[in-house]
């Protein structure tokens, strides 16, 4: 099966496989899955790098921390035009939930109708709009 993984998901695989819930550690642990981040959730990733929120000794540069993720065998799919026509036609619950990345990585998921894997509550909004939301219990 395919998932996408949102930003929190990559970090914990990467870092903090404790903060992974079993019946999700199960899912990633298969390797008959296969899995992929936004093209945002990358831009993410080396935003927290580059402020020195992911500080890790074998990341020591931003391309580390690509690196770790391409040898997970994590695929980067890059934002396209169906996505964001998803993204123009969401309602966005901005008074719970004001992250354009977010909504961007949600309408990907939905737009290519593959399971997003989260740990963020306010992703549970968008369930009705046609999310596949694979819940990361912590």
């Amino acid at each position: 099966m395919r998932y996408y993984l949102d930003t929190n998901m990559l970090v914990f695989i990467l870092l903090y496989t404790d903060e992974i819930h079993r019946d999700v550690f199960e899912i990633i642990d298969d390797s008959s899955n296969t899995f992929y981040v936004s093209s945002i959730v990358v831009k993410e990733i080396i935003h927290l790098h580059k402020r020195g929120i992911i500080r890790e000794k074998r990341f020591r540069t931003t391309s580390d921390v690509l690196n770790a993720m391409k040898n997970a065998g994590i695929e980067v799919k890059l934002l396209n035009e169906n996505h964001l026509l998803q993204y123009a036609g969401m309602d966005i619950n901005t008074d719970e939930h004001n992250d354009p990345n977010d909504h961007a990585i949600i309408a990907q998921s939905i737009s290519d109708k593959i399971p997003l894997i989260s740990s963020d509550h306010k992703f549970k909004y968008y369930i009705s709009q046609g999310l596949e939301l694979i819940f990361n219990k912590r």
